[in-house]
């Protein structure tokens, strides 16, 4: 395994995320949704990703912690002095295909092209998942796009940016070759 893990010592969260040989996942943020989500990151980013949010906030107030949480645990292999820094993929998911590309900046900004805030997946409000990318951004130090280059289906469009953030994650987190 390699990359730094961060532990949150706050007694509702834990976290700690590194570049693995193999993915794995042991997620419970106590929304069904986005642990779903935060396994796509991990299977394809290539991550040891491990997450636990305690009860006692709301849907909103989880996804939040979760995204900060997860960015704070990657900024140290975001910001390597040997890290790329950069990462870009786009990735479908049926008939949805996204695009994410981000930098280890320390400038956090979020840009999207689309809203899902009216779409509900699995009785969670989609605009969520926007709070968990600010919160992945300000956490991470990450300037990231992503664009939804296709799709209608909500779920679908959710598994495809989240797909595409793993891997441009793991892009991000690895070491530069020196031709580059």
């Amino acid at each position: 395994m390699t990359g730094a893990e961060h532990v949150e010592s706050q007694p509702r969260l834990r976290v700690r995320a590194a570049l693995a040989d193999e993915w794995r996942a042991n997620i419970e943020t106590g929304v069904p949704v986005l642990d779903h989500l935060l396994e796509l990151i991990a299977e394809y980013g290539g991550f040891e990703l491990e997450l636990q949010v305690g009860p006692g906030g709301s849907a909103a107030g989880e996804v939040a912690v979760a995204g900060r949480a997860v960015g704070e645990a990657l900024a140290g292999p975001l910001h390597a002095q040997d890290a790329r820094g950069l990462g870009s993929a786009a990735v479908p998911a049926e008939e949805a295909l996204a695009h994410v590309a981000l930098e280890a900046s320390s400038r956090p900004l979020v840009v999207l092209n689309f809203d899902l805030s009216d779409a509900r997946v699995a009785g969670l409000g989609s605009d969520l998942v926007a709070d968990f990318l600010h919160g992945l951004a300000e956490g991470g130090g990450l300037t990231l796009h992503v664009r939804l280059i296709e799709g209608s289906d909500a779920q679908h469009v959710l598994e495809a940016v989240f797909k595409a953030l793993g891997i441009a994650l793991a892009q991000a987190c690895r070491p530069r070759s020196r031709k580059e």
